[in-house]
This record gives C-alpha cells, structure tokens and sequence, in this order.
C-alpha cells in the first residue's frame, strides 16, 4: 500500500500539488509587479508580488481537518505529504500559487494611520472548493501569515512567533464551532528560525520560533481595502496611497460585489441603488457578527478598520479574549491603555468603522444614502443581540416587552456578583419550568448556589471596581463636589464620568462588608432575578399539551446555544506553554475540544504546564499551590483541571498585548 502511495504521488503529484488554483484577485485587480525587497509605498496596486522567505526545518504543530475540507483536502493528504510544512509555510510555492501582498489602510485606534497592508501575510492563491461548497464563488483564498517581509512590513520583520501562531490557530476554530462567522485556519507550522520579541514591551526580548498559519477565507479584503483611496486626513495630514485614483477604486468594488454579493449585482441595475444595497448588506452582516461577538463574550481587542472584514468575518486574531468574570468594560489588549475597544463598545465601534467605510466609497455612495443606513445599524444590532440571548436564556416561543428588562437585569446582577460569563448561562439550562415541577438540579436554590461558585470574591470584586481612570483627572473631578457643585454636576453627568463614580460607590460598599455578608447578598440577588426568570418560563410552556416536552426542548436549545467551554486566555496559555517546550499534543487537544464546545466529557482535562506555579484561596485565607491540589498525570508535577472549570486564579495574571 506504501509503495503504491509514493509511485501515486510521483506520477500524479500529491493532493496538496494538484490544488487547482484559479487567482481571480490578482486577474482582476491591479498588481505591482515589483519585486524589489524593503517597506515602500504602493500606489495604483491592490496587491504587491512577494517572494516569502524560508524557514528553517519546518514541522507541524497541527492540522485542523475540518478547515482543510473546504480544500478538499484531509489530514492524511497534509500530513503525509513529505513537503506539507515547506507548502504551508510558504518555504516552498505550491504548484499554481501566486504570492503576494495586499495593499490596504486603516484607522487604528481613531486615527488614521495611512498605508498598512499585509506585513507578514502573503496571499498564495485562490483555491477550487472541495466537497463542502460554502464559498459563494466556490473558491477559498488561501494565505500563509507570518512568511516574511513584504513591502508593508514597515519596521518589523514580517514574521509570526508560536506564542501568536496557536492563538490565531485556535481561535480561528473555536469561533467556527460556536457558529460566528470567521476566517479559518488549516495548519500550523513551527520551525528553527528563531526572532527576538518583547512580549510585554517591559525591555526584555527573547528569542522565540518563527511559525506560519494557513489562513483560508472567501476573501480577506476589508474595510481597510477601499482607505487606500483616502484624501489627506485633516488631522493627522497622512492619504491613502492610491489617493485620487478613483478608477481603481470602482475597479475594487465593482470586484468585490461581482464576486461575493452577486445576488445585489444581478438585482440592480442602476450603480447607485447596487452600491446603496452592498453598503447595507455589508452593514447588516457586520451588525449580525458583532452581536454573535456579545453573545458569547468575545472581545476582539483591536476593533480598528483594517481588521474589519467586507463579507462581515471575524479576521486578524491577535489581542482577543473571552471573558471569564463578566465584566462591561472588560478590554483584552493590554495595549488598549485609553480602553476604546471595551468590551461593550464594539457595536458602537463596529459602526463608526463602517462610516469610515461609507467615506472610503466617497463618491460611489451617496452621502445621505450612507447615513440612513448607517441609522439603521443599532436598532439591526439590538434586533440580532436580543434575539441571540433569548435563545440563550431558552426563550423560544414567545417574544415577550419584558425580555430585555430580563436580560439587562441578568447582566447586571453577573456584574455585580462577578459571575463567570460562560458557565453562568452554561447553568441556567438546570433551571426548570414550574409547570414542569423541580428536583434535583432544577431546584432553584441548587442551581445558585451552583452559579454562586462561579462569582467573584470580595477581594476578586474590590479589584474589580477600583477606577481606571487617570488618578489625577479623577481627583480633579472629584474636588469640584467640595468647590464647584454646579459643575460637578455637568461634569458628573459624561458616561465616563458616571461609570467611575459608579465604581467608586460600589467599592465603598464593599469595603465596609465582609465575605460572608457579601455571599448573603449575591444569593438574595440572584434568587430575585431566578423567580422572574422562572415565571417568564412559565409563559413559554403555558398553554401546551405537553410542557415536560416543551421544557426538554428548551434546555437542548439552551445545551446547543451557551458553549461549555471558549478559548480563555489561560487555557491558550496553557497550551502555547507545552508548546514552546516541544510538546504539541496539548494544541491537538485542545483543538478537537473546541472543535465540539457544547459537549465536553466532564472527565476531560487539560494537563496544566508544570512550570506554572498557581495558587488558589482556602478558607483559612492561606495560599496553597495549585500543584498541591489538582489531580496528578504523568509526573508528579503535573495538575489537570477540566476544560471547563472557573478559571484559577493565576490566570488573572495573563497579559495579552
């Protein structure tokens, strides 16, 4: 059988060298031909050939073969080739692939920073579906990120490290299971060429693998794409580089909605109403993903335009995070030091990205046409958003004035209590209709004091409310009560404001409670909330021939909507730990647990990396190990904790730039 394989691959070519390319982008749409080596400016291009650079003894870390499929390709055909690393590394060219880089721009955190484009990320090619045909245009575009420079690599090196590498890997997957739109990754492949990175931008580099993703999209143009075409911006004076050239903008758009909006092509007829009709489609996918984003907790960390994808995917993975304790103005990047992309800011960042949008089209969309369309965003939002927590919360039959108060009131007493977002709503499932009866689990009281073991503690909370505003503007703010009332008052009344004096309100309280008298009173809130919830229950199975019936499919809707287990920060962490010291198992793990995120085995663990040295609270307030607690694997050093266990308290110490 062996032999039969190798003369198969040397008379045929392996299933990765017969991919059957078809590079339409780069047919398309205008291509610097230049090959000449350094970051440059780029007009009149969209995309910019590229020659990616080797990397030394390539191998892989893992595969993923659900995202493969869509190539027609499986994990055998990948793994066995013998040049599998050197293809998906960009260390060798497939047979048709066409490297390049795209060219795009983008406001980063508000401000617009004139060119950026693909730094470490070439494009290979365009690639024929395989059997699982979701592509509109039966074609997946495929990229290697992290292949070396390009001419948009600016001062970096245009490569990606492992540490980066598993976290866009897994992610990438894990959001694919959950049902939210994304860009998908097939392979990780890690290497002997090593880069210096100060990962916490504290002075002290260290050497780290040079590794590449495989990418696998419809396509990545973004918003960022059509910036390209900016004028000079009043404030910081920086233009696109391809600024006047309105021809090749309609040459882009015309591209992208022949190709992936055809339906709005062939509906209109006149380029005004066909360009208004993209504008909102592209307006409304984006509202639809963000408040997938808010549904299960997911904070994308840099929100800016050149990371926000044309067909409404989640693209460009670096500081993300799923948040543990739920927390409104949680923000995953430690970077994000004057905390615009909080967590409960992306809808209202992912529409003023899409009016920077609107004025990148310029005169192909008109102005007022841009405006009531971009009006239309939140209400579309808060549409999809409630929509998706009353599937959370099992309310399926009816659609009640209430539901929102409910839901509102949930999220409050979670942030009040410092509930753990996912096995929060995980729980609520155990809650059952009182037309059904209650035992067990679905007794009330049992099921909070089950979601009790998932909030904060007082020491958790006090840290949690202290406020993150500048001390010495906060302290200005807060002399104005003794020495200018009336402007305390208007000063009081800003959002930023209010929320910090919230803060310091809620922190005086708990300052003058204690940990017992604290557990009183979440349970007491959360009983509240409960009955409310329970008599909304109530409505949903009323009038049925069958509640028990009802009720069952209610909690399998809830088990199929409020994942078991995300990609936390610790848990990656984990995992790129094991990793770096030459184990990928805990990545291949890994990813066939997220791969099914809503039916985890209560038996499967995650070995925890010996090196990390946790500890957890015991009553007697003393600290212990976490190596002194958990269940031993393997050697004596080494703790398991299942997947989908409050995170220990060490994990708060992660910082993701």
């Amino acid at each position: 059988m062996l032999l039969l394989l190798i003369f198969s691959q040397w008379t045929f070519g392996t299933p990765l060298q017969r991919l059957r390319f078809n590079n339409v982008a780069l047919r398309k749409l205008p291509v610097d031909a230049s090959l000449e080596r350094g970051s440059r400016t780029v007009r009149g291009a969209c995309f910019s050939l590229v020659e990616p650079q080797p990397l030394l003894r390539p191998r892989f870390v893992a595969v993923s073969p659900r995202a493969l499929a869509l190539l027609g390709l499986s994990a055998e055909d990948v793994l066995t080739d013998p040049h599998g690393p050197e293809y998906l590394s960009g260390s060798a060219l497939l047979p048709g692939s066409e490297p390049a880089a795209h060219c795009y721009c983008g406001h980063q955190f508000g401000v617009f920073a004139g060119q950026l484009g693909d730094g470490a990320v070439c494009y290979l090619g365009e690639v024929a579906a395989g059997a699982d045909r979701t592509d509109p245009c039966d074609r997946w575009e495929i990229q290697v990120k992290g292949a070396g420079l390009t001419p948009y690599s600016r001062q970096s090196d245009g490569r990606k490290v492992l540490r980066s590498s598993i976290r866009e890997f897994l992610c990438s997957e894990a959001m694919f299971a959950l049902g939210i739109p994304t860009t998908r990754a097939g392979s990780l492949v890690t290497s002997d060429l090593y880069v210096q990175r100060d990962a916490f931008y504290s002075g002290n580099p260290r050497p780290e693998r040079c590794s590449v993703v495989l990418r696998i999209a419809p396509t990545f143009i973004r918003f960022g794409s059509f910036e390209i075409f900016n004028p000079a911006d009043d404030f910081t004076g920086r233009q696109g580089p391809s600024a006047g050239l309105h021809d090749i903008r309609a040459q882009l758009l015309d591209y992208v909605i022949e190709t992936f909006y055809p339906e709005i092509k062939t509906e209109h007829t006149d380029r005004k109403a066909r360009n208004a009709a993209f504008f909102r489609e592209v307006t409304v996918q984006t509202a639809r993903l963000v408040a997938l984003w808010q549904s299960v907790g997911f904070c994308h960390g840099v929100l800016n335009t050149d990371n926000m994808s044309i067909l409404g995917l989640t693209i460009d993975y670096g500081p993300f995070g799923f948040m543990d304790r739920y927390d409104p103005e949680f923000v995953s990047n430690a970077s994000d030091k004057k905390r615009r992309y909080t967590f409960e800011a992306q809808p209202y960042v992912c529409r003023w990205n899409l009016a920077r949008l609107a004025e990148a089209l310029g005169s192909e969309l008109q102005a007022s046409t841009a405006g009531s369309i971009l009006d239309e965003f939140m209400p579309l939002y808060r549409n999809f958003y409630l929509g998706n927590m009353r599937r959370k919360l099992g309310l399926l039959r009816r659609e009640e004035p209430e539901d929102e108060e409910l839901v509102e009131d949930l999220l409050k007493v979670m942030h009040n209590t410092g509930a753990d977002f996912t096995n929060t709503f995980r729980l609520l499932s155990s809650v059952c209709c009182p037309l059904v009866g209650e035992s067990g689990q679905g007794d009330v009281g049992t099921v909070v004091d089950l979601i009790l073991e998932q909030c904060a503690s007082l020491e958790e909370l006090k840290v949690a409310n202290h406020p993150t505003m500048e001390p010495r503007e906060l302290e200005m703010i807060l002399s104005m009560a003794e020495t200018s009332p009336g402007l305390f008052n208007m000063t009081a009344n800003r959002p930023e404001v209010a929320k910090q004096l919230e803060k310091i309100g809620r922190l005086k309280e708990l300052l003058e409670t204690n940990q017992e008298d604290l557990k009183v009173k979440q349970r007491d809130d959360w009983l509240i909330w409960m009955n409310r919830y329970r008599k909304r229950l109530t409505q949903e199975c009323d009038g049925m021939s069958d509640p028990a019936g009802v009720d069952k499919e209610r909690v399998r809707i809830m088990d199929s909507t409020n994942p078991a287990v995300v990609l936390r920060n610790y848990i990656a962490q984990n995992a790129i730990e094991w990793a770096e010291n030459g184990d990928f198992s805990e990545v291949q793990r890994l990813l066939k647990v997220l791969e099914n995120p809503y039916s985890v085995p209560p038996d499967l663990k995650q070995p925890i990396w010996p090196g990390k040295k946790g500890s957890c609270e015991t009553k007697g307030s003393t600290r212990q190990s976490v190596m002194d607690s958990g269940e031993k694997k393997g050697t004596a050093d080494t703790v398991c904790l299942p997947y989908h266990t409050k995170p220990p308290e060490w994990a708060r110490e992660i910082c993701v730039t």
